[in-house]
This record gives C-alpha cells, sequence and structure tokens, in this order.
C-alpha cells in the first residue's frame, strides 16, 4: 500500500507519498480500501510535531470513506464489500485499519467524498453540543469558526434542536455561506466586537451554549457573551491555548465544559450509539448534509495542508483516491 507519511517534524515538505507495508488487523477490526478521506487542521500539527501524543513516524489523516477489503472475527457493523465512511488515524493512504465501532454504513445516495467529510467534525460536533452541553429546544447557541467542519456540523445540529444559532468566522464571504446554511445571525470577529454584537442579538441576555474552537484569540469575548448558567463547551485551540479567566464568573453560575471524543469515557457508549441513532438517520433523510469545500486528488496533500493553513475554505477539503 501507499500512504502520506511524515518521518521528520516539519513543514508541508514533511509529507511524503511512500510505499509502505499493508497493515495487519486486529478481531475488532476491518481493512479498508481507500476512496476520499478529509482534511483536518489537527494534521497539520501532527506534521509540525506540535500535537500532543504524537510519534514518528506516522501515517497522516484522521477519517474517510471506502469500500471494506477484510474483517476481524468479531465485526459486527459490517461485511466485506460495504461502502463505508469512518473515523481513523492513517487515512490519508490506500488501505486504512479501522475500529469496528467507528466504521458506518455510507447512504445510498453519497459518494465517497460524502462519507470521508463526516468522521471528525460530525462526530466532534454530536459529543460537545448533544452529549456535553445535552442542548435543549430553542437555546440560543453561539458556535466560534462556523464555517470549520465541526462549526458547519454544530450549525445543523443546532438548528435541528430549534436553537437560535450565532456564528462567528473571520471573512464576510464565510458568514455569507454560513447563513445560507441556516445561521440566524453572523459576526466577523476580526472587525466586529463579538461580545456587544451578542448583547444586541440577544437585547443582553447572552447564549446559553458557546462552542470554543479558537482559544486565546477570541475567549475574553466568548466567556463574556454567555447568559447566566450558561455552558461553554471547549474542544479547539486554533488561536492559541492559554486561556484567561477571572472566578468571578462563578457569580454567574457559568460551566466552563472541556471534552475530547479521544478521550472520554461515554464516547462510544453514549455518542457513537446516540449518532448511530440520530445523526445516521439525518443524513439518510437529507436533513444533515456534510460541508465541502473542494475535492482534490490525494497526489495534492501538501496544496491541501497550504489551503486549511490559509483558514479561506468553507467546511471540509477532501482527498480523492484513484
Amino acid at each position: 500500500m501507499w500512504a502520506w507519511r511524515v518521518e521528520d517534524f516539519g513543514g508541508i515538505d514533511a509529507m511524503k507519498w511512500k510505499e509502505v507495508e499493508d497493515p495487519f488487523i486486529e478481531k475488532d477490526e476491518l481493512l479498508v480500501n481507500v476512496c476520499a478521506s478529509g482534511i483536518n487542521f489537527a494534521e497539520t500539527r501532527m506534521r509540525a510535531g506540535t500535537y500532543t501524543g504524537i510519534e514518528r513516524p506516522l501515517t497522516l489523516g484522521l477519517e474517510g470513506a471506502g469500500v471494506v477489503e477484510k474483517i476481524g472475527s468479531n465485526v459486527k457493523t459490517c461485511k466485506v464489500g460495504d461502502r463505508i465512511f469512518y473515523r481513523a488515524r492513517g487515512s490519508h493512504a490506500t488501505k486504512c485499519v479501522v475500529k469496528d465501532y467507528h466504521a458506518f454504513p455510507l447512504p445510498k445516495n453519497w459518494d465517497y467524498s460524502d462519507g470521508a467529510a463526516v468522521g471528525v467534525g460530525w462526530l466532534t460536533a454530536w459529543h460537545a453540543l448533544y452529549v456535553t452541553a445535552k442542548v435543549k429546544e430553542k437555546s440560543k447557541v453561539l458556535i466560534e469558526a462556523i464555517a470549520s467542519s465541526v462549526g458547519s456540523a454544530a450549525l445543523q445540529i443546532a438548528k435541528s434542536q430549534g436553537c437560535f444559532v450565532i456564528g462567528t468566522a473571520s471573512s464576510d464571504a464565510k458568514l455569507l455561506k454560513a447563513k445560507e446554511w441556516g445561521a440566524d445571525q453572523v459576526i466577523n470577529y476580526k472587525n466586529e466586537n463579538v461580545f456587544q454584537r451578542v448583547m444586541d442579538i440577544t437585547k443582553r441576555r447572552g447564549v446559553d451554549i458557546g462552542c470554543m474552537t479558537i482559544g486565546t484569540e477570541t475567549s475574553d469575548d466568548l466567556i463574556a457573551s454567555m447568559a447566566n448558567g450558561g455552558k461553554i463547551i471547549m474542544y479547539g485551540s486554533t488561536g492559541g491555548r492559554e486561556v484567561k479567566f477571572d472566578l468571578g464568573i462563578g457569580s454567574r453560575n457559568l460551566q466552563l465544559l472541556s471534552m475530547s471524543i479521544d478521550t472520554a469515557d461515554n464516547y462510544i457508549q453514549e455518542t457513537l450509539s446516540s449518532f448511530r441513532k440520530y445523526v445516521l438517520d439525518g443524513f439518510n433523510k437529507g436533513s444533515f448534509k456534510p460541508v465541502i469545500d473542494s475535492v482534490i486528488l490525494a497526489s495534492e496533500l501538501p496544496k491541501a495542508h497550504k489551503m486549511v493553513e490559509e483558514r479561506k475554505h468553507f467546511g471540509k477539503i477532501i482527498l480523492k483516491f484513484d
């Protein structure tokens, strides 16, 4: 098999397309012939060596879609020949090993690019809003970086619950698309006062849920924008990891909830089971849709990393394998 590998951390040139041995699968795993894989900002940190817990050499990629080639004896979610999408590390390769619980049937009307846009963004957004925040109908939700794959998924999930959604992004072009996808109000955090806009929009009440994905750059405004008893869900730090706050926020009864789908104890039992029940149903009915910015050839991964680092895209950038 062939794979995009990083043997020495560094810039875009650190990624090499190399031939490697086919992987071995355990009893609860399956081997997938990869047809498409999704690009994530986290991979740029993995490549650079700044992502926690990453060792060299590594095969890049966190999600994808393809055809099942082989299954372990304990696999129950699919069979050989099935079209699936999945979440698994090492997806930027011609073959990928996937845990049974992370394999999902590809909806009949989807192509592989659609499936490759789901594994990270949608599972993160679902775990954040449905499992961690326990979003309620008619809540007011502030979603940072609404143009990201997680943000665009969170937007659809929140709207499906009847929420009022305010989205932030770094450009007016992204905000226009967010409005097209259902955002009720949008704010350009680069040239607008987010706190003041939220206060104006909510008549000084604030929002019930704040999705923190940028970090240092915008955390003060996000915390200030919360309503009494509001929940801040922290799952990203593209704008810096250092966040400071006054313990006086306790008088506002705010909840600061950090999360990671890699380490959450309730992820497999609660997040994945409810995802299969509700989100897969939404995909099949067409009420939920993955948001794709562009599809490029797998040979152009360096170009894709540059696009992600420039942060001009809306939704997911997909690698297509021949």
